[in-house]
C-alpha cells in the first residue's frame, strides 16, 4: 500500500491507482494514473511532489462553487491542462449535504447509499467523466483525477477506469477502501466533522460523522447496482465505444 501513497500533507488521499493485475493480461501502468482530494491547502513540498509526476492533465470533478471556494494551488512551473465541465457535479447533495436529518451511523450509511445510487446519473458529472475517458485514451503523459475530498466522485471515476482495464472487482474494492487508511485520515474526518455539524447540528453522533466522511464497500456496490451493465454505461453515457476501450487498454496496460 505504501508504494501507492504520495507523501503529501496538505493534499488528502493522494495516491497512484495503477499497478493492479488485469484479467486482460499484464497490469495497469504504474506512475500514470493518480487520484486525490483538492489542492487548496497544498504545501510547497506538496506542489513540488505533484510537479515531479510530470502530469499531462488534471481532471477536476468539483462543481463551480467548490472551485471558487477552494482554488487549487499549483507549482510555479505547472503546465498540466485542467479539464472540467462547468456546472454542478454534486447533483442535489454532497457527502456533507447527506448529513441533513442524520443523527446515527445507520442513518448516515443509508444516506450515503442514496447519494451513490444517484451519483452516476448527475448530468454535469457524467460529462466530466466523459472528458476523463477521452483524455485517458489520448493522453501523452500521466493524469490526476480529483474532487473535493477525493473519495466519492473520484472513487466512482477510478472504479470505472479500473473496471475497463480488467482489474479484479476485489482489487477495485480494496483500492476504493484505501481512502479510509491513507494519509492523515483523521485530519480529513475532523475537517468534515466541523462542516457537517455546523450545517446540521452539533448533536450528530461521532460515528455518524465518521460514516459520512469515510467510504464503505456498500456505497460502491450501490453505485454499480444502479448502473447495471457497466460496459454499456461507459459506452452509451460516457462515450467509451468498443474501439475507444481498446485504445484505452492499449495505452494503460503494460
Amino acid at each position: 500500500m505504501n508504494a501507492r501513497i504520495l507523501p503529501t500533507r496538505g493534499i488528502h488521499n493522494f495516491r497512484d491507482f495503477g499497478g493492479y493485475a488485469s484479467a486482460l493480461g499484464g497490469q495497469v501502468r504504474h506512475g500514470w494514473l493518480f487520484r486525490s482530494g483538492q489542492h487548496c491547502n497544498a504545501t510547497e513540498a506538496d506542489l513540488a511532489c505533484v510537479h515531479q509526476l510530470g502530469l499531462d492533465a488534471i481532471i477536476d470533478l468539483r462543481s463551480d462553487s467548490e472551485r471558487a471556494l477552494y482554488p487549487c494551488a499549483r507549482h510555479p512551473a505547472h503546465r498540466a491542462e485542467t479539464l472540467f465541465t462547468p456546472g454542478n457535479t454534486l447533483g442535489l447533495q454532497s457527502h456533507v449535504d447527506a448529513g441533513a436529518g442524520v443523527r446515527t451511523a445507520a442513518e448516515a450509511h443509508a444516506a450515503m447509499e442514496e447519494l451513490y445510487r444517484n451519483m452516476p446519473f448527475r448530468p454535469i458529472l457524467r460529462q466530466t467523466l466523459r472528458l476523463y475517458f477521452q483524455r485517458l485514451v489520448a493522453a501523452s503523459g500521466p493524469s490526476l483525477v480529483h474532487c473535493l475530498a477525493g473519495k466519492d466522485r473520484t472513487g466512482l471515476a477510478v472504479a470505472l477506469v479500473q473496471h475497463q482495464l480488467g482489474v479484479h472487482p476485489d482489487d477495485i474494492r480494496e483500492d476504493y477502501l484505501l481512502t479510509n487508511a491513507v494519509g492523515d485520515a483523521e485530519a480529513r474526518i475532523a475537517a468534515g466533522a466541523e462542516a457537517v455539524r455546523a450545517n446540521f447540528g452539533a448533536d450528530m453522533d461521532d460515528a455518524a460523522v465518521r460514516t459520512l466522511m469515510s467510504v464503505h464497500s456498500d456505497y460502491l456496490d450501490t453505485a454499480f447496482d444502479a448502473i447495471g451493465d457497466i460496459d454499456a454505461y461507459c459506452c452509451d453515457i460516457l462515450g467509451l465505444t468498443p474501439a475507444a476501450r481498446e485504445d484505452l487498454r492499449a495505452a494503460l496496460l503494460s
